[in-house]
């Protein structure tokens, strides 16, 4: 196995005509939790998407596990144990907290999450397993649009602007989670605004601005002003 789960090499991201993703250097490890945070417009979610097979880019640009993925279907990455909680939490609003939970699993990856396993993690969704996913409050339907993604026992969980609209108490309790999911080896990236929150939760820490990597390191090893100079350029 590669010293690294998931890289990119010179990642270019395209809508159209206009260029989003200006060569991106990227790696996470299983077991770690790495952070990507910018200011709006700066080609985060554009990134998770490339990552999952949501924008096409070209093959050597993703890898997992060495292998070249760019631009494969996000079916394909997600039965190669790549996850994605996508912004706005896309629940199915026809279906119940528990169907909506075991749409992550058509993957049909064996390891260790199961619905008790979530449950055990968020109680709240046991107790609410039978309402609509989409009658729940923010933070809870959150909680769903994560267990979801774990039911298909990803090796990599990618958590795309998963405090967004969320109460400051209900974004601690859903990172609280976060150490256990990683605790048996599952890498994990999360897309964050918040860049304290950033910084608390993660390992490593990207920086994006404007479609490029402005900053790259330990989280804990950056100063104010150094976030501030690669967040907005100033």
């Amino acid at each position: 196995m590669s010293a690294h789960f998931l890289q990119t090499r010179g990642l270019k991201a395209h809508y159209g005509d206009a260029q989003a993703l200006f060569g991106i250097d990227f790696e996470v490890g299983e077991g770690e939790t790495i952070a990507v945070i910018g200011a709006n417009g700066a080609g985060k979610s554009t990134f998770m998407k490339s990552l999952t097979g949501l924008v096409k880019v070209a093959p050597d640009s993703v890898l997992i596990e060495g292998r070249p993925v760019g631009g494969s279907r996000p079916g394909d990455i997600v039965r190669q144990g790549v996850a994605l909680v996508p912004e706005g939490r896309r629940l199915f609003p026809s279906l119940s907290v528990e169907e909506n939970l075991r749409m992550g699993a058509y993957a049909e990856r064996s390891g260790p999450w199961s619905l008790e396993r979530l449950y055990g993690l968020f109680p709240i969704l046991k107790e609410k397993r039978k309402v609509p996913g989409t009658s729940l409050s923010g933070g809870q339907q959150q909680m769903v649009a994560i267990g979801r993604a774990l039911m298909s026992n990803p090796r990599l969980l990618l958590c795309d602007e998963i405090s967004l609209g969320l109460a400051p108490i209900v974004i601690k309790e859903i990172y609280d989670a976060l150490p256990a999911i990683a605790a048996e080896g599952m890498g994990i990236v999360v897309v964050e605004q918040d860049v304290m929150v950033a910084q608390r939760v993660s390992q490593r820490l990207y920086c994006f601005q404007e479609g490029r990597v402005s900053l790259e390191g330990a989280s804990e090893g950056f100063t104010r002003e150094q976030i501030s100079q690669a967040y907005f350029g100033i």
